[in-house]
Parts: C-alpha cells; structure tokens; sequence
C-alpha cells in the first residue's frame, strides 16, 4: 500500500441514516464555511469527535475543515501572488469555487449523504 492509495477517503459506511438534528448541524457546518472559513468547523468537529453516536456530523465536520483548510491555503496562494497580479485575478475564483461547494455540500448533508469534496487536503483524518 502506498501513501496515494488514500488520498481520497471514501465516505463512511451507512449505519442507518443520520439524524435530523446532526443533518441540519451538517447543512449550517458546510454554509458557514463560506463566512467564517474554518472556525465553525473546527468548533463543530472538537465539540463531537469523541461522541461516537455523533460519527456522521463528526465525518462531515472534518470534511468541511479539511476543505476549509484547503480553501485558506488557496487564498495564502493568491496572496502571494498577488504581487504579480494574477494573485488579484485568481482569489475571487477560488471565493466562488468556495461558495458552490459549499452550497453543493449543505444540499447533501441536509439529504442525510456523507459529501466529499472532490479536492481537499485531508489534514484532520
């Protein structure tokens, strides 16, 4: 086994489905992201990882930081850069790249499904 073999964790088996509660702290976990970048879910996520009939918002938790996470390095990127201006041109693309995501990802988790964001370094496993 290599150490690319997990570069994307597949979502965690279904143990029935996810309750409605722990869908709607998913949905506001994913949203708020776009706001407050990874303070919500890191709260989210330290709050509930050592619950274990919290496994699914905690998945989700950890998914959008890990996002989170990636998202930040992408505006350190284009800051950076900015000093050669495609810096300026690039940051409203990974905003925007943010906001659909993260809509995407509310929408899923409210439906009960475990979202993956198709990148993001997993940092928090």
């Amino acid at each position: 086994m290599n150490e690319f073999e997990n570069a994307t964790a597949p979502p965690p088996p279904p143990a029935g489905t996810a309750p409605q509660e722990d869908r709607t702290v998913a949905l506001i976990v994913h949203l708020t992201g776009i706001v407050t970048g990874f303070i919500v879910p890191l709260i989210i996520w330290l709050v509930n990882k050592d619950n274990p009939a919290k496994a699914w918002l905690n998945d989700q938790s950890k998914e959008a930081l890990n996002f989170q996470i990636t998202v930040f390095f992408g505006y350190v990127i284009c800051w950076v850069l900015a000093f050669v201006i495609i810096g300026g041109l690039l940051m409203p693309l990974v905003w925007l790249v943010n906001l659909v995501f993260c809509i995407l990802a509310g929408l899923k988790a409210n439906e009960g499904v475990a979202y993956r964001y198709p990148f993001a370094i997993r940092l928090i496993k």
